[in-house]
């Protein structure tokens, strides 16, 4: 029996992954990567996406015990319909409502703000309470807090460093200056907890420090794109955060609100903590 819902065939992908052709690790890849795109698009277009003939992604649904490729489609879109309205329809309406059609720069502007909003929308509606709980828990327990995120992740792993700081954590920032972050990840010990955030094609050292944490018993909290990240194998918990592609880069939106979020619920978990200094000058003061 195929698997009867997203959910099942996505532990399904993430426990076979391994034993695949390269081919088949490709469509598995997209199709965990932009489950959106996979709803709504016709199966041309998703072969063209992944490089590969049509027929491919016939073949690999039939792998999966699916009849074709629309009886495997058909569970991603189950998936988008628990939403309402989709993901595709929030779109187009927020753009109607925004008034953001023009071409140029504008109309660029205003595909990437309904984008944006829906993503937030869409992340929303996938938020785990639990998952969310236990990575405030492994945060607040920690001794000291390392954070790693490179290339695009990097402004996510930044901004995580600022707000521990207001909150008078112990964080150290594993970032790609001087090459040294891999032996810096070295000191973790016991007691600490490494927040490891990395999207496709995924940087080699971020994946390289939460494998080290792993092997060393530290807890890892990830922030990806997909259940076939490689951050996934080391991960004590993991947030997925699939995202349909922009013709440039993919947008932070909801990345950052993720980490925004954690952050927000460990100051309040930490009630006790004095957070009111400030350790940079400002010009004036906060209110």
């Amino acid at each position: 029996m195929p698997p009867a819902n997203y959910e099942a065939f996505m532990r399904v992908i993430e426990e076979s992954y391994d034993d695949l052709s390269a081919t088949y690790q490709l469509i598995g890849r997209f199709l965990t990567q932009n489950p959106n795109d996979v709803a709504i698009r016709t199966l041309n277009w998703i072969a063209d996406r992944c490089g590969v003939h049509a027929s491919s992604l016939v073949r690999f649904a039939q792998l999966f015990g699916y009849s074709g490729f629309k009886e495997l489609q058909s569970i991603f879109q189950a998936r988008l319909a628990t939403a309402a309205p989709g993901y595709e329809t929030r779109v187009s309406a927020l753009k109607s409502e925004l008034e953001l059609h023009k071409s140029g720069p504008r109309g660029v502007l205003g595909d990437l703000v309904a984008r944006d909003i829906a993503s937030l929308q869409d992340l929303l509606g996938q938020a785990d309470g639990d998952k969310f709980a236990r990575a405030v828990d492994v945060l607040a327990a920690a001794d000291t807090i390392y954070l790693a995120g490179q290339l695009r992740s990097e402004p996510i792993a930044l901004f995580m460093r600022y707000v521990l700081s207001m909150l008078n954590r112990r964080v150290v920032l594993l970032d790609a200056n001087g090459g040294l972050a891999t032996e810096m990840a070295k000191v973790m010990r016991a007691g600490d907890a490494l927040v490891a955030v990395s999207f496709r094609f995924y940087a080699k050292e971020v994946v390289a420090i939460a494998e080290t944490a792993h092997a060393a018993g530290i807890p890892v909290v990830a922030i990806t794109d997909s259940r076939l990240s490689p951050l996934t194998k080391t991960a004590s918990v993991l947030f997925e955060i699939p995202e349909d592609e922009y013709t440039f880069s993919r947008s932070l939106a909801a990345p950052m609100c993720l980490a925004q979020a954690l952050m927000v619920a460990l100051a309040a978990k930490l009630q006790s903590v004095e957070v009111t200094h400030i350790r940079i000058p400002t010009v004036t003061q906060p209110g």
